[in-house]
């Protein structure tokens, strides 16, 4: 029992190796645009459901944080003030399916085509998932969910929302070089990781244990290995499923998804799985605090169902186009901690962190982290100590 425990958890710890600097570069890299983009327009930005609309919330949502949890309370944020449910929507789906962080973690962990097919089916998906969304989401059932959120429900990761760090002032370049960038660079990057360190350690946790004790003919039987024209159309269908019932999301949920194309789900299947991260079961009864039961049924029927056929397309016309990896061949299972390129991009990656945790900790960052899962009346402020300097 023993043994078989400790080998789940070293594979766990050797995906957590393999994608170390990924993540540390993706978070960086995020922090940097949270820090030039302003959170306070996104409202403004956002007043109807026209193509150019959905197209600003795509990219505002592709610019933001990529913890799920903060990117479903922004969004009823923004629905509160004002902004359009449809567009709002499309935000949240572009903050989790179309952030850079995990397109990096994919090409690491899983190859280029996954990274490709995610940003290829992730605006297809919004696409779908908006015109849905203008068939079945009257202007009655908006109200009813926008007297809902009105109620101020609190859900997860609320202090996410009210802490606009963003600059405004000068050049791209001079907002990140100043003393304030700096500083809201580091507090974006630790608050990210104190977002989703339970989806990472979640995920790695489960793609190991399953790795390591979950013999391959299960899977095989289970996503109809044997069966490739069923499995085309079953791998979408029953990939977000699977991901309801894993509890993990963001940027956690690729070590399992390794796991699944390893099992021998179809190529769409694990894009489809990518995809759920916001209908797990938490955040599911996230929607029926913030939207009430019904409209959080009709919303969970309609993400469903924009993730599948999304995820169906991009297995044929990826299939079409001969991308579709023909070995499956993410080694996970014989990952091993070794001097190698890996290495040397961990260690100079957790350097350049510790330089971020540091201005952190000097500039009043735990304070601000303790203020995360505060009462929304207790947060909205700006934070005042951005003028700080190391």
């Amino acid at each position: 029992m023993f043994a078989a425990l400790g080998h789940a958890l070293m594979m766990s710890f050797a995906m957590f190796w393999q994608i170390l600097w990924a993540l540390i570069l993706g978070f960086s890299l995020s922090a940097v645009v949270q820090a030039v983009v302003s959170k306070e327009e996104m409202s403004r930005l956002l007043p109807d459901d026209s193509p150019r609309t959905i197209a600003v919330a795509s990219g505002l949502g592709a610019a933001s944080s990529s913890c799920s949890y903060a990117a479903v309370a922004l969004t009823r944020s923004m629905f509160r003030k004002g902004a359009n449910f449809t567009a709002v929507i499309a935000f949240q789906f572009a903050s989790t399916n179309l952030v850079v962080e995990l397109g990096v973690l994919l090409a690491v962990l899983m190859g280029w085509q996954f990274t490709l097919a995610e940003f290829t089916g992730g605006p297809l998906m919004i696409i779908i998932l908006v015109l849905l969304i203008k068939v079945f989401i009257t202007p009655a059932i908006v109200e009813k969910a926008r007297h809902q959120a009105d109620k101020g429900l609190e859900g997860r990761m609320e202090g996410h929302v009210g802490m606009d760090m963003s600059l405004h002032e000068g050049t791209i370049w001079q907002r990140i070089s100043s003393n304030k960038g700096r500083t809201a660079i580091s507090h974006y990057f630790l608050m990210d990781w104190a977002s989703t360190w339970l989806d990472i350690g979640g995920g790695l946790l489960i793609a190991g244990a399953l790795a390591a004790w979950m013999p391959q003919s299960v899977w095989q039987a289970f996503f109809l290995h044997g069966h490739p024209v069923l499995a085309k159309f079953w791998g979408p269908l029953v990939g977000p499923a699977v991901a309801i019932l894993s509890f993990v999301c963001s940027v956690g949920n690729v070590p399992l998804a390794a796991v699944l194309w390893n099992g021998g789900i179809s190529f769409g299947g694990v894009v489809a799985f990518l995809f759920a991260d916001l209908i797990i079961l938490p955040i599911l009864n996230i929607y029926r605090r913030y939207y009430g039961l019904k409209i959080s049924l009709l919303l969970l029927a309609l993400f469903y169902a924009s993730m599948s056929v999304a995820a169906l397309v991009v297995e044929y016309v990826f299939g079409a186009l001969r991308l579709i990896p023909e070995q499956r061949h993410v080694e996970i299972a014989e990952a091993t901690i070794r001097w190698n390129y890996t290495t040397v991009l961990n260690i100079a990656f957790l350097v350049f962190a510790l330089l971020l945790v540091i201005r952190f900790l000097r500039t009043g960052g735990p304070a601000m982290l303790r203020m995360m899962n505060t009462r929304s009346d207790c947060r909205n402020h700006t934070m005042h100590h951005h003028g700080h300097t190391m």
